[in-house]
């Protein structure tokens, strides 16, 4: 163990800071958050009277760091005695993990999520975006108000409208869901232009036109490549987070194996006289699609009309023919390519001594059930920071998983419904069970599955066939 050598001066220590706290020093026993080693760390004194040295050396005046308790200790000293000897422990590898550089690859609502929480959390922060600039597609997006709760004031920006009501349509059946708290309505290049900001605000760095080619360990993490700018260079990062779709790189890269899309379509429209703005409708034509269509109103005069499909051509066809059965005429298109969650994706790998993590779309975060996945990619995000910043351990990741499987035993049991099941499906939509629907927002599926067949035990023999049905082919 190296030794700081004995002191010639006698001054007393006055005030010790590690990282970015700081704590009054003599005759007091001092809680140490973190021993930083070398290079970031310092201890103020008045006058200065340390100095840092290679391999985690320092020399101190006046108090102790306890290696067995993590606690710095000033003794009561007389103002002309001598420094004595202190030990300094080298810091173990899972503490150099814990205070390393953190790399996110892509510029996604998740990733930059996760920038901002883990940058808050005292770490260094870089997210490598292989685009220009930040230029993401436009799509209309429809979340929970659990949005609100994630991102604070930062999510007004993006809020473009605000859904108070459902209507459900299938073969000339309807019912309608008034909600409690209103479903939000969202531009997707807003709040990545938010996100963005947050981030930086919070310590993280942007580079752009950096595209991930690969990584591989070195002794102290992983070494990333990247081209920048037209050339290639080598990165160096303890912790590494694919943030860059669901069709991610660093997830190939790091042995994770490909998962299942389907397509999204939606045409920007003229919203109808008859849809009054505060609602979204949504139809059930399983001859179309095994998910749903609907129209979420952007504005009194605009609309999305979105489809999810299985095949994208017959996806394209499906979409185009509703909307002439509609009288809509598509004024822009959007799409994208949805994961599909099938089970739960360990987000975390050790190559050699660094780790990977996934988040978002890499990690096929995405309520199966209504194919939504900001709210739940933002908890990934957040699972993920918290794993990073305490090496590992995470509650939000497990909460997640047990979300995400309940959405998963929904789509199961709609999947392979027919036009007759989901007419019954409406029928057995009592006044009980839409009130639940209205109370109970879908980020909170156990709960709300739990109330809505309560109030309507009858859904459960419907649930069961569907299950049945499904049974034999797998979602």
């Amino acid at each position: 163990m190296p030794l700081a050598r004995r002191g010639k001066s006698t001054h007393v220590v006055k005030e010790v800071a590690f990282g970015t706290r700081q704590f009054c020093s003599r005759g007091t026993e001092i809680p140490a958050v973190r021993f930083v080693g070398y290079q970031t760390f310092a201890i103020l004194t008045q006058p200065p009277l340390t100095r840092a040295t290679p391999r985690g050396m320092a020399e101190f005046n006046h108090f102790r760091f306890d290696a067995a308790t993590r606690r710095l200790r000033v003794p009561n000293a007389p103002r002309d005695r001598r420094s004595e000897t202190v030990a300094i422990p080298e810091r173990d590898s899972r503490l150099a993990r814990a205070e390393g550089d953190v790399m996110i690859v892509g510029g996604s609502a998740a990733g930059l999520f996760t920038a901002a929480k883990v940058a808050q959390g005292g770490r260094k922060v870089r997210v490598l975006e292989s685009k220009p600039g930040f230029e993401p597609a436009s799509r209309t997006l429809i979340v929970t108000d659990h949005f609100r709760n994630q991102l604070g004031i930062a999510a007004k920006e993006s809020i473009i409208n605000e859904i108070r009501r459902f209507e459900l349509f299938t073969d000339g059946r309807s019912a309608q869901v008034a909600l409690n708290k209103p479903d939000l309505i969202i531009e997707r290049s807003r709040l990545i232009s938010a996100l963005a900001r947050d981030a930086q605000k919070a310590g993280a760095t942007l580079d752009f036109d950096t595209r991930f080619l690969g990584l591989a360990p070195n002794g102290h993490g992983l070494r990333v490549q990247v081209e920048s700018g037209g050339r290639r260079e080598e990165l160096h990062a303890d912790s590494l987070v694919g943030a860059d779709g669901a069709t991610s790189r660093v997830a190939r890269a790091s042995g994770w194996p490909p998962i299942e899309t389907v397509p999204l379509m939606q045409a920007i429209v003229r919203l109808p006289k008859d849809c009054p703005p505060d609602t979204t409708r949504v139809w059930f034509v399983p001859d179309d699609t095994p998910y749903f269509y609907w129209l979420v109103p952007e504005s009194p005069e605009r609309g999305a009309l979105g489809i999810i499909g299985e095949d994208g051509r017959d996806t394209k066809r499906c979409i185009e023919r509703f909307l002439q059965k509609k009288n809509m005429e598509p004024l822009e298109w959007q799409g994208a390519r949805i994961p599909v969650y099938k089970k739960w994706i360990p987000v975390r790998r050790r190559i050699g001594n660094g780790e990977v993590f996934l988040v978002g779309d890499a990690a096929a975060q995405v309520k199966v059930s209504t194919v939504g996945g900001i709210v739940t990619g933002f908890r990934g995000a957040l699972g993920v920071a918290e794993a990073i910043l305490r090496n590992g351990n995470s509650g939000e990741l497990s909460a997640l998983r047990r979300e995400l499987g309940t959405h998963w035993l929904i789509r199961r049991t709609l999947h392979h419904f027919q036009q007759k099941d989901y007419s019954h499906l409406v029928d057995l939509l009592n006044s009980a069970a839409r009130q639940s629907l209205g109370e109970i927002n879908r980020d909170e599926s156990t709960r709300l599955l739990w109330q809505v067949v309560r109030r309507q035990p009858r859904l459960v023999l419907l649930g069961l066939r569907g299950l049945l049905m499904g049974s034999a082919t797998k979602v």
